[in-house]
C-alpha cells in the first residue's frame, strides 16, 4: 500500500461515515467475487486472505495473486474480456469492503471523507498496483523452477525486510501462483535446502545465502 496511503484511517471513514459502504464477510473456500465486464468494482480485503485465481483453457488452476490484510483488488486492476475468468476465493474467514469505483469522484449524501480521500489518493493506489503486477511478471518471466523460487522468496524476505518468513500459500497454491508442475517444486525446494540455499520449517523460510 502506497506510503502516502493511511488504509486505516480511510477504511474508518468509509464504514463510519459513507451512506454507499458494502461490507461482507465470507467463509474459508467461498468465493468474494467474479471479475466482469464493464462493473468497475474496487475491494479491500479488511480481514482474512484470499486468492485471485483463473482457469486456463485445459482447466488448470492459475493463482494470479494473493491478498492479506488491507490489500486493494477488483476489475480496475484487471482488462476484463470474459465475465467470470477471475474470480477472487477466500482462503480463510474474510471481511471485504465493496466500492463502485465509478461513483469515486461524486460525493455521496454525507460528504464524507472517504470520497475526498480516495478521489486524491486513487491515482497513487493505481500505481502502486501496477508495481506489484509488474513485479509479477518478472517472477513468471524466470525460467527454471529454481528461479522462480528463489526470486520469490526474495521477494518476500524484502518484503518483510527480514530472511525469515512465511510463505502465505499451501504448497499446492504456491505451485499453482509460480505456474509450475507441484512435485518437480517440492524435488526443487529440497535441494535448495540440500545446497543450503534455505532452511525450511513448515510454511517458514530462512534464507541462508543471497
Amino acid at each position: 500500500m502506497n506510503f502516502n496511503f493511511n488504509i486505516n484511517q480511510f477504511i474508518a471513514d468509509f464504514t463510519t461515515n459513507c451512506s454507499r459502504k458494502n461490507i461482507k464477510t465470507f467463509s474459508k473456500g467461498e468465493v468474494v467475487t467474479s471479475y466482469i465486464q464493464k462493473r468497475q468494482q474496487f475491494c479491500i480485503l479488511l480481514d482474512g486472505s484470499a486468492n485471485l485465481i483463473r482457469y486456463d483453457l485445459n482447466g488448470n488452476r492459475i493463482i494470479v495473486d494473493h491478498f492479506s490484510k488491507n490489500d486493494i483488488f477488483g476489475e480496475v486492476f484487471y482488462n476484463i474480456t470474459t465475465n467470470n475468468e477471475l474470480f477472487v476465493e477466500a482462503k480463510q474467514k474474510s471481511s471485504v469492503l465493496f466500492f463502485n469505483y465509478n461513483n469515486i469522484y461524486s460525493k455521496c449524501k454525507n460528504n464524507c471523507k472517504f470520497h475526498a480521500t480516495l478521489a486524491s489518493s486513487f491515482d497513487e493506489l493505481i500505481l502502486d498496483k501496477i508495481t506489484d503486477l509488474n513485479m509479477r511478471i518478472e517472477l513468471l518471466s524466470k525460467r527454471s523452477i529454481r528461479e522462480k523460487l528463489l526470486s520469490y522468496f526474495n521477494l518476500l524476505s524484502t518484503k518483510k525486510l527480514n530472511k525469515s518468513f512465511t510463505i502465505p500459500f499451501s504448497l499446492t497454491d504456491l505451485a499453482d501462483y509460480l505456474c509450475v508442475d507441484r512435485s518437480a517444486m517440492m524435488r526443487e525446494m529440497k535441494l535448495l535446502k540440500e545446497e543450503g540455499f534455505l532452511k525450511k520449517t513448515g510454511n517458514r523460510i530462512t534464507l541462508l545465502q543471497q
